[in-house]
């Protein structure tokens, strides 16, 4: 009979004992472990030395992996802010374009506000005005000077009535049609305003040049008192003006008066007043009534 090609342990005695050995130290690790467990519940303290030992010496190792980690956080946010640096940017720019818009938009409504206010200071004047209407032109290049009216002889307007915005007189009205009106600027060359200083009595005559500024002839020759930076109004000489309007402020002094620059441009003005045309004799007597009545 052939012999089988592989025999059981048991006909080994090497592997017998190394089969022995085996479980004699399994059973003597797992006493050890039940020993172990009972001291550490019944004396928690016992092996916190060996606990500590441990500690130091896996130490280094988790240092080591402490910085690992935070040096690959780091890393790693350093590459998701540079891919993400573009689109920020874009954001960043965007907020600041919008925060520029908003200040516009403030901008434009303090200066709307400063409008309405100057509009109501013409409403509100002592002179009712006929009506307030709109600067819709003005020449600039020629040699005449005239503006055009939003308001016609439909709203009241009459020719030679005077024509001021907040700042000043601009001229007076000088052909209407039913919707719209032509004024004479104080700048053109046929425009002649009588006017006075407003500090001492310094009386004028307030010329157009056809250039955009004002030559203020005195009416009495000899020493010029005008100076440069005085202020001067309408007098209310000969009617059509009534007096106090505010009109130009002397620039260069000359032999018998100063070249003015007009304080009212027409160029930056919106709306404007129609006066009524002054005249000083109907005032007189409107006053003398109102004297007359009061107790």
């Amino acid at each position: 009979m052939a012999p089988p090609t592989s025999r059981h342990s048991s006909f080994s005695r090497k592997a017998q004992f190394s089969l022995f050995t085996g479980y004699v130290l399994a059973g003597a690790g797992a006493l050890a472990g039940a020993a172990l467990l009972a001291i550490s519940l019944f004396n928690p303290g016992a092996f916190s030395g060996l606990r500590s030992v441990a500690s130091d010496v896996a130490a280094p190792a988790g240092e080591l992996g402490a910085e690992a980690r935070t040096g690959s956080q780091g890393l790693f946010a350093s590459l998701a802010g540079y891919f993400y640096s573009g689109s920020r940017n874009a954001a960043l720019r965007e907020e600041n374009e919008i925060a520029r818009i908003r200040l516009a938009e403030a901008e434009a409504v303090r200066a709307e506000n400063a409008r309405l206010k100057a509009l109501l200071g013409l409403r509100d004047d002592a002179v009712k005005p006929v009506v307030m209407a709109r600067l819709i032109g003005s020449t600039s290049s020629s040699t005449r000077r005239f503006a055009y009216l939003s308001a016609g002889r439909s709203d009241g307007v009459a020719p030679g009535m005077p024509v001021r915005s907040p700042r000043g007189l601009v001229g007076r009205v000088l052909e209407t049609g039913a919707s719209s009106s032509r004024v004479l600027l104080l700048t053109d060359s046929e425009s002649l305003v009588p006017v006075r200083r407003v500090k001492g009595d310094v009386v004028a005559f307030a010329e157009g040049r056809a250039d955009g500024t004002l030559r203020l002839r005195l009416v009495n020759l000899g020493i010029n008192p005008i100076k440069t930076g005085d202020v001067f109004v309408t007098s209310g000489a000969g009617g059509l003006y009534r007096p106090g309007i505010a009109v130009a402020v002397a620039t260069k002094i000359n032999r018998d008066g100063a070249i003015a620059r007009v304080l009212s441009d027409p160029a930056a003005t919106d709306f404007v007043a129609v006066d009524p045309i002054w005249q000083p004799e109907a005032q007189a007597v409107s006053h003398a009534q109102q004297r007359r009545v009061q107790p």
